[in-house]
């Protein structure tokens, strides 16, 4: 209820990304995790996980666009941060989303993007403004 509109968002991208990656996203969006940063630094937050394992999410989430991946100079490893807000991810995953629906359905899909929009007839919202006692 009195979540911040920012934690809100911070939370359904990080459901959206995955378990694992929806951790790790949410700890870095949150600035628990400074950018940039090495797996070591993730690891940190999550010692129960595996080094490889950790490795493998970022590399995954580079891969998605959700982190940028850039090599550390002179070194293996590699330096991560985030692509983007919570808010700038769910734009691009729901414009993602929509374009598959749309290949997917075509005009179903418009019609039923519509039907939302509009909401329930009136004469159902009104039959929920009595059941609720606000008439």
């Amino acid at each position: 209820e009195g979540a911040r509109p920012e934690d809100r968002g911070r939370a359904v991208a990080g459901r959206v990304v995955g378990p694992l990656g929806g951790r790790v996203m949410t700890a870095i969006w949150s600035g628990s995790v400074r950018q940039p940063f090495v797996v070591r630094n993730v690891q940190r937050l999550t010692p129960e996980l595996a080094y490889t394992t950790l490795m493998t999410t970022l590399n995954r989430l580079a891969e998605k666009g959700i982190l940028i991946q850039q090599r550390v100079p002179g070194q293996r490893a590699y330096e991560y941060r985030a692509a983007g807000s919570p808010a700038e991810y769910l734009a691009a995953a729901s414009n993602e989303q929509v374009t598959k629906m749309l290949e997917q359905f075509g005009d179903a899909a418009l019609a039923a993007f519509e039907e939302k929009l509009e909401g329930p007839p009136a004469d159902q919202r009104e039959r929920q403004r009595r059941a609720a006692g606000r008439d």
